[in-house]
């Protein structure tokens, strides 16, 4: 039983030390600051009970940052980014992934 919970830890760390990498078909490359922290954000506000897309949309459009929650300091890491500058890294983002 043990070796079962070894086994869990060895791929709870593995996915701790890849949340920063980004795997393509082309390479592996590594998350962008902005990536970063939207990544941390999402991972505080679902920890949270809340949908992260509608709060990032709310926060983009009013520019309220009560939209981010503050647990584990999701709210002043995003609030250090320029919603433009947010806005395109998601937009980027999708067209990458998605065209």
């Amino acid at each position: 039983m043990s070796n079962n919970f070894s086994e869990t830890q060895k791929i709870s760390n593995l996915k701790d030390a890849l949340k920063d990498v980004v795997i393509s078909d082309e390479a592996v490359v590594e998350r962008s600051a902005i990536n970063k922290v939207i990544a941390e954000a999402y991972d505080a506000m679902k920890e949270k009970g809340y949908n992260p897309v509608n709060q990032f949309v709310g926060y983009i459009i009013s520019g309220d940052p009560t939209y981010i929650t503050s647990y584990k300091d999701a709210r002043k890491k995003v609030s250090r980014i320029e919603q433009d500058e947010l806005l395109e890294e998601i937009v980027n983002y999708y067209i990458q992934n998605n065209l």
